[in-house]
């Protein structure tokens, strides 16, 4: 097969939950395992770190992986989802897993077994776990799909554990209480591995003492961990700063538990080039100057409780804000958050999930929220740059697709 048709067959043969939503779904781990003993169990060959939340996982595990190169070590990192191509999902030391090695390996997979039927995520994960040990990475970093107890993910011990924060998303999978959603989170939490709690509720805290405790593993609240306030952090949402937190905390303890050598002057250089030494993109990312456009991939209510006042302060002579999102988040929480004063290109991204633009529009026309419906985010974001006099500010975002499909359009034009 070529790459094209590879892909093609990764995400029309196996159910992808960017795709279809929860009915990709699978939750238990037995086809990981199944899929683990065919590659020889390839994530025990190196050591990882596990990290999951409902906001942050990605930034964080992008800045970990950043620090860990600048310390010398090559560092694989697993994430999800991609914005604009699959093979942002495998990196070592930045690098994406090559086209080649994509095509080789599904095509052992269909030869092998046509009877399994794994999920998008689980065969990615299988693919993700055997490249960082042909690659003889020295450490990886992975960031849970979804959830985290019965995540595919899960079948790793890793040297460290991250729980950045719970919220309510996915609630229809992992639970409708903040205490059911950290129970499934603390499913990643092992037997004597440290974990570190970015931020913590009154729900959530209880669960995730109490699960440390069953597993002896200790525990750390990274609220309450003095870190250095002064390093400079290359990513710019005002909702980074719980992610700084949650990040240096985490580099402190895996240092005060493992033999890794990781300098102070390893984690400045680390939080300064996080997306030059990981590629990480659609963080609060500026993507023109003149007007000066930022695109951000928060999809969520908490993730907008953030950027809402942060979009709200940019001194501007007009707010141009493209917004879109998709059928499993709480839409309706979050435009109440959106500001007033601002002109509205209400879009949808190229995916099956995606709300309609005109059913936004009509969300937006019954809060007072004037603008006009587009089909796809390229005409959405054309039309507010032709619009838009050098001292506006564009924002686009409501969802990782939305972005995605902007920085594939960006690609296209240059």
């Amino acid at each position: 097969m070529t790459y094209k048709e590879t892909i093609d067959y990764l995400f029309n043969v196996t159910p992808v939950f960017e795709h279809v939503g929860q009915a990709a779904y699978k939750p238990g781990i037995g086809t990981t395992l199944a899929l683990d003993k065919h590659y020889h169990h390839p994530h025990k060959l190196y050591p990882t770190i596990h990290i999951a939340g409902t906001n942050g996982k990605g930034s964080c595990s992008h800045s970990i992986a950043s620090i860990l190169q600048e310390a010398g070590y090559r560092v694989g990192l697993y994430t999800s989802p991609h914005l604009a191509d699959f093979r942002e999902r495998i990196r070592v030391n930045g690098e994406c897993v090559s086209e080649q090695y994509v095509v080789d390996f599904v095509d052992s997979f269909i030869k092998w077994n046509r009877e399994l039927h794994p999920s998008f995520f689980e065969l990615t994960t299988a693919l993700a776990f055997r490249y960082f040990a042909d690659m003889k990475v020295d450490i990886a970093v992975i960031e849970v799909g979804l959830g985290g107890r019965l995540d595919c993910t899960n079948i790793i011990t890793p040297l460290l554990s991250v729980i950045t924060n719970i919220s309510f998303d996915h609630t229809g999978l992992l639970g409708n209480t903040l205490e059911k959603i950290a129970g499934e989170k603390a499913g990643i939490i092992k037997p004597h591995v440290p974990v570190v709690i970015g931020e913590s509720l009154p729900q959530t805290r209880p669960v995730f003492v109490s699960t440390a405790e069953a597993n002896n593993s200790p525990i750390v609240f990274a609220e309450e961990y003095e870190t250095a306030s002064d390093i400079d952090f290359e990513l710019k949402g005002n909702y980074q700063e719980k992610n700084k937190q949650t990040i240096l905390c985490a580099i402190k303890t895996l240092t005060a538990h493992t033999a890794l050598r990781i300098t102070d002057e390893h984690i400045a250089r680390g939080m300064a080039r996080v997306c030059e030494n990981t590629g990480l993109m659609g963080r609060w990312q500026t993507i023109s100057e003149r007007p000066k456009a930022v695109c951000d991939t928060g999809h969520n209510l908490a993730g907008w409780q953030y950027l809402a006042p942060q979009i709200r302060s940019q001194k501007c002579k007009t707010l141009r804000i493209v917004f879109g999102m998709v059928d499993d988040k709480d839409i309706d929480s979050v435009m109440d958050l959106l500001p007033t004063d601002a002109v509205y290109y209400w879009t949808q991204a190229d995916n099956h999930r995606a709300i309609s633009s005109e059913t936004v529009k009509q969300k937006g026309d019954m809060r007072q929220l004037r603008g006009q419906a587009f089909a796809s985010v390229a005409l959405a974001y054309d039309k507010a740059v032709a619009d838009a006099a050098t001292d506006d500010f564009i924002f686009v975002g409501g969802s990782s697709y939305v972005v995605a499909d902007l920085l594939c359009h960006i690609a296209r034009q240059a």
